[in-house]
């Protein structure tokens, strides 16, 4: 626990509401500082990809070897790779893009329970975050494509947040890739049948916004395919 939030756990029991108000204010700084290093790091980095799963994914297991390999076809094409710098489907990525003689990036976030970063990031290209949406961000702004594999809660927050800045155009659209057809099955019908044709809270071609894979070349296809279609660069 930092020495700030110890304050304001004091400053709580005390009912100070004037320095819980600072202690709020002060964090802004905090809040910037992340959003600075992140920026003049990730800014030198060229064209990425990021590479989303679960962390409690197993070496050596299916979508593990997805991860790695798709990772590695990805920097074939030029591209770098970033992952959230854990282990599972990001260790797998980061692994895949070594392995390739790719850019290899982690972004990292500092968790209770300690998450340590996989040996396989690049060393210059290593950041830890406190905030999940200063590290969201990152990935949003830095990445020409999404690859999603099977995760929890973490990476479906990471995949709607992708969908809804480019539903709502906040940000230009770019390709996302959904990989394992049997993981996202449900999701995908109860997406078509009750959110988009029961309740009428999306539109048919918001379903067009993803596609889904079940092989390496076909993720990477769809990048690649992608940025043929819309005849741009996949550069900043």
């Amino acid at each position: 626990m930092t020495n700030s939030e110890e304050k304001i756990i004091d400053a709580f029991k005390k009912k100070d509401w004037q320095e819980i108000q600072t202690a709020d204010s002060w964090n802004i700084f905090k809040i910037m500082s992340e959003f600075v290093e992140g920026y003049e790091k990730l800014a030198r980095i060229g064209p990425c990809v990021s590479i989303f799963g679960s962390a409690r994914t197993e070496p050596g297991t299916k979508y593990y070897k997805l991860a790695e390999d798709i990772a590695y076809k990805l920097t074939q094409f030029g591209y770098g790779i970033i992952t959230g710098g854990g282990p599972g489907i990001m260790e797998a990525a980061n692994l895949g893009a070594k392995r390739g003689k790719g850019r290899s990036v982690g972004v990292n976030i500092a968790l209770p329970f300690e998450q340590e970063p996989n040996l396989f990031i690049d060393s210059d290209k290593l950041i830890t975050f406190d905030y999940f949406f200063v590290r969201k961000v990152m990935f949003m702004k830095y990445a020409q494509g999404f690859v999603v594999l099977p995760g929890g809660f973490g990476t479906f927050d990471e995949l709607f947040e992708a969908l809804t800045l480019i539903q709502t155009e906040k940000t230009g659209r770019f390709p996302i890739v959904l990989v394992g057809k049997d993981y996202w099955r449900g999701l995908i019908t109860w997406l078509r049948e009750t959110m988009m044709e029961q309740q009428h809270n999306i539109d048919t071609e918001d379903l067009d916004l993803f596609t889904v894979v079940d092989e390496a070349d076909e993720a990477v296809s769809h990048i690649n395919d992608f940025y043929s279609k819309y005849i741009l660069s996949p550069n900043f």
